[in-house]
C-alpha cells in the first residue's frame, strides 16, 4: 500500500526501509528503436546529474522542514554537485573509522538509535523539465547510490523513502510530473538505523554519490530479465534460459535472437506470445565458454511488438556461458579448479570519495589485468554497474558483497563480545538485511563475472544472515555464497559454501587443509598491506601448489583511501583519518592499497604481479620451463624473449614462440652461446603479449622468470701505488692520486673524502641498527620491543683509546670501536682498509650477545654534503623491494633519483631499499661520483633525501624537511617488512635479524664503478 507521508522515525526503526520503493530488477538496457539500440543511447533516460541547490544542517531539528513544498524560497540555499558528497564539497566533516563507531564515546545509543544532536542532514532541491523521449510514458526516479537514508518528494508531493546505501533505490512518480518545470527535493540523513549495518572500514560520507537519472518505460516492458548461461555436464553445450518478466500491455508478441562476436545467429526465437513471464530457451552445441582467460560473450536481443505487429522495444543483454560449482570439494570453473589471484577493491577517488567516475573504474581494470589479479571482492558492498560489466568484459571473476557491516557491535579492540550483536538473530532485522541481499542480487544477476554472492561482512552470526544465504541459494543455484562471519560462531556453519578466513597464517591455513576439511578454503582477507608491505606474500601463494583445497585469496586491499586537502598556503597534500579534525578516528589505517589514493602505483604492486602470474618461467643456460597455469587458454598469445645479462649489461637476446596446453609444462630449447668468460650470467626470460589486448599493448611483459650463474675468474690484484699518510693531532689524513681522506680519533669516524676535489662526507660515517619504524612495525611493537637500537646507533659510545692504526706498505688500515649505550653490553667494530688508489675496504661488524632483541637493521650510514641528482645500482629492482618482498624484483642495473626513491607512503617510514646489490654509484648535480661495491656477500642499500630518525619523527609526507643532503645506507642484515597482518603478526623468523648473533657489512668505496 502507498504511503502518503513522511515519517522521521522512519530513521531509527529497523523494519522500515524502504517505502514505496520499487522492487529490485535486472540492470539490463532497453531502447525503443533499432536505432538507438545501435548506439547504445537510452533516450528513454533522463540525467539528473550536475548542481542542485543545498542547505545542510548538523542535525534534523536545525534542518529546513518544508524545503520540499513546491513554492518554498530557496534564498537561502547553496549549491552541490550531484553525484558527490556533502563533506567534499565543505558540507559537514570528514571521518575516517575502521571498526568502532564514529559516535563512540560521543553518544550513549544502541541499535537502532541515532544520536538526534549529530546526524547531519542535506535537503537537495533540483528543478527539471521532461525532455521529450520521456513525455506521455510510465516515469520513474532512480537514484544509484544515497548514503545513508533519504526522503524524496516531487512537486510537493511525498514519492517515498529508502535505506541501503550501495544499490539503487528506484520510485515511480508518473501522477507526481507536472508539465512545465518539476521541483524534486531528497531530504538526505547521514545516520539511521541503517549506519549500524553499514560499518565498513572507510571514510563516513554522506549524500547522493552516485548517479541519479529519470526514465519511462514504453507501454509493454521488460521490467526485469534473468538469464542463465549454463554449460552441460562435459561442459560441452551451453544451455540457455531467459526469464522475461513484463510490465504494461503484454498482447503481443516477442521476438529473440542470440549472436556470438562474429554476429551469427547461435539461437533465434520468433513470435513468442508475450504475457507477465515467458521463458526463452534453448541448447547451443559447443558453446564457447566465458573466463576470465577468454571473457567471450554472445549478445541477445530481444524485441517486443504490440498486437499490430509494431516495434515497441529492445533489449539488449550480453550473455557468458559458464558453470560455476562445487565439485568434489573444491570450487571448479567450468570444470577446473579455479584459484583466486584476488584483491579487495573500495571505490574510491582521491578528491571524490566513492563517488569515482569511468575513468577510474577503467583505470583500475587495466591496471588488475596487467599486474595479473584475476578476482576481486567487492568490499564491502556492490558496486557501481558498470564495474560489473567492466569485468564480464575484461575477464576478472567477482565475489559480489552486499552491503552489510556491523563491525563495531561486536568486536571491541579486537575481543568478540556479540552481547548487542546487530543483526544477529534479531528478528526485526532480517528484512531489510535480506533485502539487501535481493537488491543486489536482482541488479547483478546476469553478470557472468560473478561467481560467488557474499552475505556481507565481519557483522558476526546468526539467524538473519542465515537467511540472506538461503535467499541466494533459492534464487540463483547457480553461484556459490561466501560469509566469513561463520568462523565466530559455528553454528551457522552452513550460512557460507567456502571455508573463508581472514589474516590465517600461512601455517594456520597449512593446518586447516591437512585435516581433509569439509570445504574449500579461501582468503577473503590476507596480506594487509597497509605501508611499507606484503612481505611474505610467496608463503601463501606457494600454498596453491601444495594443496587443492587452497583456492587463493583476497589481498588487503586495493587503493590507499586518501583524500586530498589543501594547507592554508593552498597547497595540495595526502591525507588519513584525523586530519580533519575527526573524533573519533583510526588515523592512517585507511592507507592499505597497493595503488596510492591518486591512482600511481606502490611498489608493492611489483610483488603482486609476479607472485600471481599465470606462467611460469624457469629458465637455464640452454632454455626455458614454461609452465602454463592457465586453465583454459594455451600460450599461442604471447612470445618469449630470452636475454643473457653479464654483470648486469645484456650479451644475448632470443624471441620465440612456444605453444603450451592449459595446465601443462614444456621445455623450450635457445640457441645460447657457450659463455665461459669470468662473470655474472643473468638468464632472463619474459613473456610479452603478441597482440594487443583489451588492457595493454602488444609487447606488454605479463610474466618472467630468472636463473643465476656464475664463472669465476681471477680477482684484479691492486697496483702497488703510493700512499701518504700523515698523523695528525686528532685526524690520520690519508693522500694518494686524486684522493684525500681523513680519519677522525676524537669524531671515531671517517670525517672527509675527497676524491678528484669533490667531498662525500657531510656526516661521520657510523653504523646503523636502526630503520624507520614500518605500520607493521607499530602494529606488532617490534618498535618497542627493540626500541633500544634507535639510540644504539645515536648515541654510541666510543673514546679515542678504541682507535687502532694498522701501516703496511701501500696500505693503512684503521679501526674503530664503539660501545652501544644502550645495549648493554654489545659492541660494534669499523674497519677501514685504504690502498693506493683511493679504494676503502669497510668490514663493520657487530658482536651479538645473548639475551639481545632482535634489530631492524645492521649496516653503515653516510651522508653526504649536499643533495645528490641519481643513483644507479646493480642488483633487485626496479622497484624498492626487502629479503621478504623480492621475488618480483629482477637483476639488472637501474638508475633513479634519492627523491622518487622516498615512496609515498600515507605515513614516513622505512622505504627505498634494494636487496642483492652488486654495486652502487651515487652521483652529484656536477656528475661526480661515488662508487659502493660489494666484497664477497651482496648487500642491500638505500639512497634517499632523509635519515632514518627524519622519517621516524614526521607523521606526513609534508612534514619531511626540504632536501639538504642524501643518505646512503650500505647494509649487511635489513629485516623483512613482513604483512601477514597490521596489528601483531610478526615478520616471519627467517626474515628476522637476531641480536644474539655476529653481523657483517662489508663492501668497498672507490670512485670508479
Amino acid at each position: 500500500m502507498e504511503q502518503k507521508t513522511a515519517k522521521l522515525e522512519w530513521l531509527d526503526d529497523p523494519r522500515v526501509f524502504a517505502v514505496n520503493r520499487l522492487a529490485a530488477h535486472s540492470d539490463h538496457s532497453y531502447y525503443e528503436t533499432e536505432e538507438e539500440a545501435l548506439k547504445g543511447n537510452m533516450e528513454l533516460r533522463q540525467s539528473l546529474n550536475g548542481t542542485w541547490r543545498f542547505s545542510f544542517a548538523e542535525n534534523p531539528a536545525a534542518r529546513k522542514e518544508f524545503f520540499y513544498e513546491k513554492d518554498f524560497n530557496l534564498d537561502g540555499f547553496g549549491t552541490i554537485e550531484v553525484p558527490g558528497h556533502m563533506e567534499l564539497q565543505g558540507y559537514g566533516g570528514c571521518q575516517y573509522i575502521n571498526t568502532m563507531y564514529p559516535w563512540d564515546g560521543l553518544a550513549d545509543i544502541r541499535p537502532p538509535y541515532t544520536d538526534k544532536q549529530n546526524n547531519p542532514v542535506g535537503s537537495y532541491v533540483r528543478e527539471f523539465q521532461l525532455e521529450e523521449p520521456l513525455k506521455e510514458k510510465r516515469l520513474y526516479l532512480s537514484f544509484q547510490g544515497v548514503e545513508t537514508a533519504f526522503y524524496v518528494w516531487l512537486n510537493g508531493t511525498f514519492i517515498g523513502y529508502s535505506e541501503d546505501s550501495f544499490t539503487p533505490s528506484e520510485f515511480e512518480i508518473t501522477e507526481a510530473v507536472l508539465p512545465g518545470t518539476n521541483r524534486l527535493a531528497v531530504e538526505v540523513y547521514k545516520r539511521s538505523s541503517a549506519s549500524w549495518i553499514e560499518d565498513q572500514d572507510f571514510f563516513r560520507f554522506s549524500g547522493i554519490f552516485r548517479d541519479v537519472y529519470l526514465y519511462a518505460v514504453p507501454k509493454c516492458h521488460v521490467e526485469d530479465l534473468f538469464v542463465h548461461g549454463d554449460v552441460s555436464d562435459d561442459y560441452r553445450d551451453g544451455l540457455f534460459r531467459a526469464e522475461l518478466t513484463l510490465a504494461g500491455k503484454t498482447g503481443g508478441r516477442i521476438s529473440a535472437v542470440l549472436k556470438d562476436r562474429a554476429g551469427e545467429t547461435a539461437a533465434s526465437w520468433e513470435s513468442v506470445p508475450s504475457g507477465k513471464t515467458v521463458e526463452l530457451t534453448c541448447r547451443i552445441p559447443n558453446v564457447r565458454l566465458w573466463s576470465g582467460e577468454d571473457p567471450y560473450r554472445y549478445e541477445l536481443t530481444i524485441t517486443l511488438y504490440d498486437e499490430q505487429g509494431n516495434g515497441i522495444e529492445i533489449v539488449t543483454q550480453k550473455v557468458g556461458f559458464r558453470r560455476f560449482e562445487l565439485k568434489d570439494r573444491l570450487m571448479c570453473l567450468n570444470g577446473k579448479r579455479v584459484v583466486f589471484r584476488g584483491i579487495n577493491r573500495h571505490e574510491f577517488n582521491v578528491r571524490r570519495g566513492r563517488s569515482i567516475t569511468k575513468e577510474d573504474m577503467m583505470w583500475d581494470i587495466r591496471f588488475m589485468k596487467r599486474h595479473n589479479i584475476n578476482a576481486v571482492r567487492t568490499c564491502h558492498y556492490p558496486d557501481q554497474s558498470l564495474w560489473y560489466e567492466l569485468c564480464d568484459e575484461y575477464g576478472i571473476y567477482l565475489i559480489d558483497e552486499a552491503n552489510l557491516e556491523s563491525h563495531g557491535s561486536w568486536q571491541k579492540m579486537g575481543a568478540c563480545e556479540p552481547s548487542w550483536n546487530v543483526p544477529g538473530n534479531l528478528p526485526e532485522w532480517k528484512n531489510c538485511v535480506v533485502d539487501r541481499a535481493r537488491s543486489m542480487l536482482e541488479r547483478d544477476k546476469n553478470h557472468p563475472s560473478i561467481l560467488i554472492w557474499s552475505c556481507g561482512n565481519e557483522s558476526y552470526a546468526g539467524e538473519d544472515i542465515l537467511a540472506m544465504s538461503e535467499f541466494y541459494k533459492e534464487r540463483d543455484p547457480s553461484r556459490l555464497v561466501h560469509y566469513e562471519g561463520v568462523f565466530w560462531n559455528r553454528e551457522y556453519d552452513r550460512t557460507s559454501d567456502m571455508e573463508s578466513r581472514m589474516y590465517a597464517k600461512p601455517w594456520e591455513v597449512a593446518e586447516y587443509l591437512e585435516k581433509d576439511p569439509k570445504k574449500p578454503f579461501i582468503l577473503c582477507e590476507y596480506m594487509h598491506a597497509m605501508g611499507n608491505s606484503l612481505g611474505g606474500m610467496k608463503k601463501y601463494t606457494d600454498l596453491e601448489d601444495k594443496y587443492a583445497m587452497y583456492q587463493g585469496g583476497f589481498i588487503w586491499d586495493y587503493i590507499d583511501q586518501s583524500l586530498m586537502k589543501k594547507d592554508t598556503y593552498g597547497r595540495e597534500h595526502m591525507t588519513y583519518g584525523g586530519d580533519f579534525g575527526d573524533r573519533p578516528t583510526d588515523y592512517s589505517f585507511c592507507g592499505n592499497g597497493i595503488v596510492y589514493g591518486d591512482r600511481t602505483i606502490s611498489p608493492k604492486a611489483q610483488e603482486v604481479k609476479y607472485l600471481y602470474q599465470d606462467i611460469r618461467l624457469i629458465p637455464d643456460s640452454k632454455g626455458v620451463s614454461i609452465e602454463n597455469r592457465r586453465l583454459f587458454t594455451d600460450t599461442s598469445d604471447l612470445e618469449f624473449v630470452y636475454t643473457v645479462l653479464k654483470n648486469g649489461e645484456p650479451v644475448y637476446q632470443k624471441s620465440f614462440e612456444a605453444w603450451v596446453k592449459p595446465l601443462d609444462t614444456g621445455y623450450e630449447s635457445v640457441p645460447v652461446p657457450d659463455f665461459t668468460e669470468p662473470g655474472e650470467y643473468v638468464f632472463q626470460v619474459s613473456a610479452l603479449l603478441k597482440s594487443d589486448a583489451l588492457w595493454a599493448d602488444s609487447g606488454y611483459e605479463t610474466a618472467f622468470g630468472e636463473a643465476v650463474s656464475v664463472i669465476e675468474g681471477h680477482k684484479e690484484k691492486c697496483c702497488g701505488l703510493p700512499l701518504k699518510v700523515i698523523h695528525g693531532d686528532v685526524n690520520i689524513g690519508v693522500m694518494g692520486e686524486g684522493f684525500r681522506i681523513l680519519f677522525s680519533r676524537q669524531e671515531g669516524s671517517i670525517v672527509s673524502l675527497v676524491y678528484d676535489g669533490n667531498e662525500w662526507i657531510g656526516r661521520p660515517m657510523m653504523p646503523v641498527y636502526w630503520r624507520a619504524t614500518t605500520d607493521n612495525d607499530k602494529g606488532n611493537k617490534f618498535s618497542v620491543t627493540s626500541s633500544v637500537w634507535y639510540g644504539a646507533g645515536k648515541f654510541p659510545y666510543y673514546s679515542n683509546e678504541n682507535c687502532e692504526v694498522e701501516e703496511k706498505e701501500g696500505s693503512i688500515k684503521v679501526t674503530y670501536t664503539y660501545e652501544l649505550t644502550t645495549v648493554p653490553k654489545a659492541s660494534a667494530e669499523v674497519t677501514y682498509e685504504v690502498n693506493g688508489r683511493g679504494t676503502i675496504h669497510v668490514k663493520a661488524v657487530f658482536r651479538g650477545q645473548k639475551g639481545l632483541p632482535e634489530l631492524p637493521a645492521f649496516g653503515m650510514r653516510l651522508i653526504t654534503p649536499e643533495t645528490a641528482k641519481k643513483f644507479t645500482w646493480y642488483g633487485r629492482g626496479p622497484e624498492e623491494n626487502y629479503c621478504d618482498r623480492n621475488e618480483g624484483a629482477r637483476l639488472g642495473i637501474y638508475e633513479d633519483t634519492p627523491d622518487n626513491n622516498l615512496s609515498r607512503y600515507l605515513v614516513p617510514q622505512e622505504c627505498g631499499n634494494r636487496t642483492g646489490v652488486r654495486w652502487l654509484k651515487v652521483s652529484d648535480m656536477d656528475g661526480h661520483s661515488i662508487s659502493f661495491c660489494a666484497s664477497g656477500q651482496v648487500f642491500d642499500a638505500s639512497v634517499l633525501p632523509y635519515t632514518a630518525e627524519e622519517l621516524e619523527a614526521a607523521t606526513h609526507r609534508e612534514e619531511l624537511p626540504v632536501p639538504r643532503y642524501t643518505v646512503v645506507n650500505i647494509l649487511g642484515a635489513m629485516r623483512g617488512v613482513g604483512g601477514d597482518d597490521s596489528w601483531g603478526a610478526p615478520v616471519h623468523q627467517e626474515y628476522c635479524i637476531s641480536g644474539e648473533e655476529e653481523l657483517v657489512t662489508e663492501f668497498t668505496i672507490d670512485r670508479r664503478s
